[in-house]
């Protein structure tokens, strides 16, 4: 395909396509309207780095016409803090899933929400491991079947908007792959944020969770996502927990400020070497 004739050929990666991702996945859904978020913000793409780790949306930083980094699982916050501190100048965005995120990369999630480090985390939620074969992840909501828990899921899920809001984010959101729009709206709400920020994408997963769980195909996913979301602007995040198959609080619920990791750190150089000096100031042979 002419990437001069698509209009996301100046963002995406045409001759990587047609995606791995299953007939019916959101995830190539959630990558065309970042891509025309970035398109419509009209930022400079070369300073504009994709951090993935392992799983289905892991492989989002291949597609991308961006500095793009693959990394390993659960490491992708840690390379993008790295990446960030090392070229402030830099937009970074985490752009992976559930599992990847907020299982083997929980701790990292944590502390850099905690530290506000200049980071915007995109997490595809799809309520499962769907690369590995379709285990019982941190999101997964009782009674749901997946492969290790054949009989029902009993475990309680993490609110990934609670989670994000009582770490520190500084934007924090959730919408679902029916709310392109909105989705598309609230990155570029995030890429003038300064701060920790994340957003939550709800996403079918056709091939394992729909299916093991009968609940149809992707398309019957989108219809339940436009019948049963709610939208709530600024709803307290201890109220937004996702049951299985029951309404879905969606919305911009996040938006503060708050002096980042950087910001902080420079601040107390600063503050340690004015002290230096006037220590020095102050010796005799000043």
């Amino acid at each position: 395909m002419n990437d001069e004739l698509h209009p996301l050929g100046s963002i995406l990666r045409m001759e990587r396509l047609p995606h791995i991702w299953c007939p019916g996945c959101g995830i190539g859904t959630a990558v065309n309207t970042f891509a025309r978020a970035v398109l419509e913000s009209q930022m400079d793409l070369d300073k504009l780095s994709i951090v993935s780790g392992i799983g289905c949306s892991g492989r989002v930083a291949g597609y991308v016409r961006l500095d793009s980094f693959h990394t390993t699982h659960g490491r992708a916050i840690p390379f993008a803090t790295g990446l960030k501190l090392a070229n402030p100048e830099l937009t970074v965005v985490v752009f992976s899933g559930d599992g990847d995120l907020f299982s083997i990369g929980g701790n990292h999630f944590i502390h850099a929400a905690r530290r506000n480090v200049d980071l915007l985390v995109i997490c595809i939620n799809n309520l499962t491991y769907a690369m590995t074969g379709g285990q019982i992840a941190p999101t997964s909501p009782p009674p749901s079947i997946q492969s290790t828990s054949p009989y029902g899921a009993f475990e309680q899920p993490f609110n990934l908007p609670f989670l994000a809001d009582s770490c520190g984010a500084t934007y924090v959101a959730r919408w679902t792959t029916f709310h392109v729009m909105q989705l598309k709206k609230s990155i570029l709400q995030a890429f003038k944020q300064k701060g920790f920020r994340f957003i939550e994408v709800l996403s079918s997963c056709p091939t394992l969770y729909e299916r093991r769980n009968r609940l149809g195909d992707g398309l019957d996913r989108m219809r339940f996502y436009k019948e049963r979301s709610v939208i709530k602007k600024g709803c307290d995040t201890r109220e937004v927990d996702l049951h299985y198959q029951d309404q879905i609080i969606v919305g911009r619920f996040v938006d503060r400020n708050r002096e980042t990791w950087l910001e902080a750190m420079n601040r107390q150089h600063a503050k340690a070497l004015g002290n230096a000096y006037r220590e020095y100031r102050g010796t005799p042979w000043a």
